[in-house]
Protein backbone atom coordinates (compact mmCIF):
# COMPACT_ATOMS: atom_id res chain seq x y z
CA UNK A 1 0.00 0.00 0.00
CA UNK A 2 1.62 3.33 -0.87
CA UNK A 3 2.12 5.91 1.44
CA UNK A 4 -0.78 8.42 -0.13
CA UNK A 5 -3.34 5.20 -0.69
CA UNK A 6 -2.46 4.41 3.35
CA UNK A 7 -3.54 8.21 4.19
CA UNK A 8 -6.34 8.07 2.72
CA UNK A 9 -7.32 4.90 3.94
CA UNK A 10 -6.39 6.13 7.48
CA UNK A 11 -7.85 9.61 7.07
CA UNK A 12 -11.62 7.30 6.48
CA UNK A 13 -11.06 5.65 9.66
CA UNK A 14 -9.99 8.03 12.30
CA UNK A 15 -13.11 8.67 13.60
CA UNK A 16 -13.01 5.07 14.93
CA UNK A 17 -12.32 5.29 19.27
CA UNK A 18 -9.32 3.58 20.70
CA UNK A 19 -8.58 2.72 23.95
CA UNK A 20 -5.18 3.77 25.46
CA UNK A 21 -4.27 1.43 27.93
CA UNK A 22 -1.99 2.42 31.08
CA UNK A 23 0.97 0.71 29.76
CA UNK A 24 0.67 2.68 26.70
CA UNK A 25 -0.27 0.25 24.41
CA UNK A 26 -3.21 1.40 21.95
CA UNK A 27 -5.73 -1.13 20.82
CA UNK A 28 -8.74 -0.46 18.88
CA UNK A 29 -12.01 0.29 20.64
CA UNK A 30 -14.39 -1.99 18.03
CA UNK A 31 -14.32 -3.62 14.84
CA UNK A 32 -13.08 -0.80 12.18
CA UNK A 33 -11.22 1.00 14.84
CA UNK A 34 -7.62 2.44 14.25
CA UNK A 35 -4.74 2.29 16.53
CA UNK A 36 -3.43 5.70 16.90
CA UNK A 37 0.14 5.15 17.00
CA UNK A 38 -0.67 3.52 12.90
CA UNK A 39 0.23 5.95 10.78
CA UNK A 40 3.62 6.67 12.62
CA UNK A 41 4.41 2.90 12.87
CA UNK A 42 3.62 2.93 9.21
CA UNK A 43 5.51 5.75 8.34
CA UNK A 44 8.65 4.15 10.32
CA UNK A 45 8.68 0.82 9.46
CA UNK A 46 6.76 0.45 6.01
CA UNK A 47 10.41 0.45 4.17
CA UNK A 48 12.04 -2.23 6.33
CA UNK A 49 8.67 -4.43 6.10
CA UNK A 50 8.72 -4.57 2.25
CA UNK A 51 12.69 -5.20 2.48
CA UNK A 52 12.29 -8.20 4.79
CA UNK A 53 9.02 -9.65 2.27
CA UNK A 54 10.92 -8.70 -1.21
CA UNK A 55 13.84 -10.58 0.04
CA UNK A 56 11.59 -13.65 0.84
CA UNK A 57 9.67 -13.48 -2.50
CA UNK A 58 11.92 -11.62 -4.96
CA UNK A 59 9.15 -9.53 -5.99
CA UNK A 60 8.36 -5.53 -4.62
CA UNK A 61 4.91 -6.32 -5.54
CA UNK A 62 4.19 -9.02 -3.87
CA UNK A 63 6.03 -7.53 -0.65
CA UNK A 64 4.07 -4.62 -0.77
CA UNK A 65 0.97 -7.25 -0.45
CA UNK A 66 3.01 -9.38 2.19
CA UNK A 67 3.30 -5.19 3.80
CA UNK A 68 -0.49 -4.77 3.90
CA UNK A 69 -1.20 -8.04 5.20
CA UNK A 70 1.05 -7.49 7.77
CA UNK A 71 0.16 -3.67 8.56
CA UNK A 72 -3.61 -5.13 8.79
CA UNK A 73 -2.79 -7.57 11.02
CA UNK A 74 -0.82 -5.24 13.21
CA UNK A 75 -3.78 -2.41 13.31
CA UNK A 76 -5.78 -5.24 14.75
CA UNK A 77 -2.82 -6.09 17.34
CA UNK A 78 -2.15 -4.69 21.01
CA UNK A 79 2.02 -4.96 20.45
CA UNK A 80 3.52 -1.77 21.95
CA UNK A 81 4.56 0.58 19.30
CA UNK A 82 8.06 0.44 20.87
CA UNK A 83 8.43 -3.59 19.80
CA UNK A 84 6.72 -2.43 16.82
CA UNK A 85 9.97 -3.32 14.64
CA UNK A 86 10.66 -6.34 15.50
CA UNK A 87 7.21 -7.96 15.80
CA UNK A 88 7.00 -6.15 11.84
CA UNK A 89 10.03 -7.95 10.86
CA UNK A 90 9.19 -11.60 11.93
CA UNK A 91 5.66 -11.01 10.65
CA UNK A 92 6.89 -9.77 7.40
CA UNK A 93 9.42 -13.17 7.21
CA UNK A 94 6.35 -15.30 8.49
CA UNK A 95 4.09 -13.72 5.82
CA UNK A 96 6.01 -14.37 3.12
CA UNK A 97 7.24 -17.67 3.65
CA UNK A 98 3.16 -18.44 4.54
CA UNK A 99 2.91 -16.95 0.28
CA UNK A 100 5.62 -19.44 -0.80
CA UNK A 101 4.89 -22.35 1.09
CA UNK A 102 0.94 -22.07 -0.28
CA UNK A 103 1.90 -21.72 -3.52
CA UNK A 104 -0.72 -18.56 -3.75
CA UNK A 105 2.03 -17.11 -6.09
CA UNK A 106 3.63 -19.72 -7.66
CA UNK A 107 1.53 -19.08 -11.26
CA UNK A 108 2.70 -15.35 -11.19
CA UNK A 109 6.69 -16.78 -10.58
CA UNK A 110 6.74 -18.90 -13.72
CA UNK A 111 4.96 -16.46 -15.55
CA UNK A 112 8.01 -13.83 -14.85
CA UNK A 113 10.37 -16.41 -14.90
CA UNK A 114 9.41 -17.30 -18.20
CA UNK A 115 9.33 -14.02 -19.95
CA UNK A 116 13.19 -13.70 -20.33
CA UNK A 117 13.28 -16.00 -22.28
CA UNK A 118 11.35 -14.63 -24.98
CA UNK A 119 13.59 -11.47 -24.77
CA UNK A 120 15.85 -10.45 -27.41
CA UNK A 121 19.48 -9.72 -25.02
CA UNK A 122 22.53 -11.05 -25.22
CA UNK A 123 22.21 -12.13 -22.01
CA UNK A 124 19.73 -14.67 -22.35
CA UNK A 125 20.77 -17.97 -20.53
CA UNK A 126 22.41 -15.72 -17.87
CA UNK A 127 19.28 -14.08 -16.74
CA UNK A 128 17.44 -17.40 -17.05
CA UNK A 129 19.90 -19.04 -14.57
CA UNK A 130 19.50 -16.13 -12.52
CA UNK A 131 15.57 -16.94 -12.10
CA UNK A 132 15.69 -20.34 -11.70
CA UNK A 133 19.26 -20.10 -9.36
CA UNK A 134 16.64 -17.40 -7.12
CA UNK A 135 13.98 -20.15 -7.70
CA UNK A 136 15.85 -22.86 -6.21
CA UNK A 137 16.88 -20.82 -3.17
CA UNK A 138 13.46 -19.66 -2.48
CA UNK A 139 11.99 -22.78 -2.59
CA UNK A 140 14.60 -24.33 -0.61
CA UNK A 141 14.36 -21.26 2.08
CA UNK A 142 10.55 -22.45 2.13
CA UNK A 143 11.65 -26.36 3.48
CA UNK A 144 13.80 -24.99 6.33
CA UNK A 145 12.52 -25.08 9.86
CA UNK A 146 10.44 -21.64 10.28
CA UNK A 147 12.64 -20.09 13.06
CA UNK A 148 15.80 -20.77 10.57
CA UNK A 149 14.47 -19.47 8.18
CA UNK A 150 13.14 -16.45 9.60
CA UNK A 151 16.51 -15.91 11.82
CA UNK A 152 18.29 -16.00 7.40
CA UNK A 153 15.85 -13.68 6.36
CA UNK A 154 16.07 -10.94 8.96
CA UNK A 155 19.97 -10.90 9.38
CA UNK A 156 20.41 -10.93 5.50
CA UNK A 157 18.03 -7.96 5.41
CA UNK A 158 19.74 -5.90 7.17
CA UNK A 159 19.17 -6.71 10.79
CA UNK A 160 21.58 -6.49 13.39
CA UNK A 161 22.32 -9.42 15.80
CA UNK A 162 20.39 -7.35 19.03
CA UNK A 163 17.36 -6.66 16.11
CA UNK A 164 17.27 -10.43 15.25
CA UNK A 165 17.68 -11.56 19.51
CA UNK A 166 14.73 -9.37 19.78
CA UNK A 167 12.46 -10.24 17.19
CA UNK A 168 12.84 -14.09 17.93
CA UNK A 169 13.15 -13.76 21.55
CA UNK A 170 16.90 -15.32 21.54
CA UNK A 171 20.00 -14.14 23.41
CA UNK A 172 21.74 -11.86 20.85
CA UNK A 173 25.17 -14.44 21.48
CA UNK A 174 22.75 -17.12 19.84
CA UNK A 175 21.68 -15.21 16.76
CA UNK A 176 24.76 -16.25 14.87
CA UNK A 177 24.85 -19.88 16.27
CA UNK A 178 21.33 -19.69 14.73
CA UNK A 179 22.65 -17.76 11.18
CA UNK A 180 24.62 -20.31 10.60
CA UNK A 181 22.91 -23.31 11.25
CA UNK A 182 20.47 -21.77 8.74
CA UNK A 183 22.91 -21.00 6.33
CA UNK A 184 24.45 -24.77 6.21
CA UNK A 185 20.40 -26.22 6.78
CA UNK A 186 20.01 -24.26 3.40
CA UNK A 187 23.18 -25.40 1.38
CA UNK A 188 22.02 -28.94 2.43
CA UNK A 189 18.52 -28.26 1.42
CA UNK A 190 19.95 -27.08 -1.84
CA UNK A 191 22.59 -30.23 -2.50
CA UNK A 192 19.65 -32.45 -1.85
CA UNK A 193 17.47 -31.07 -4.31
CA UNK A 194 19.42 -30.45 -7.02
CA UNK A 195 20.87 -34.45 -6.52
CA UNK A 196 17.44 -35.73 -6.77
CA UNK A 197 16.99 -33.98 -9.81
Amino acid sequence: MELAAHAVWLGRRRSAGRVEREDGVVTPAGPGAVRADLEQVFRTAYPRVVAVAARVLGSRDEAEDVAQEVFLTFCRSSVPAGESAGWLSVAAAHTALNHLRSGRRRASREEAAGEPRNALSPDVADTVVAIEERRRVRAALARLPRKQAIALVLRHSGLSYTEVAAALDLSPGSVGTTVRRAESALRKELNRHASSH
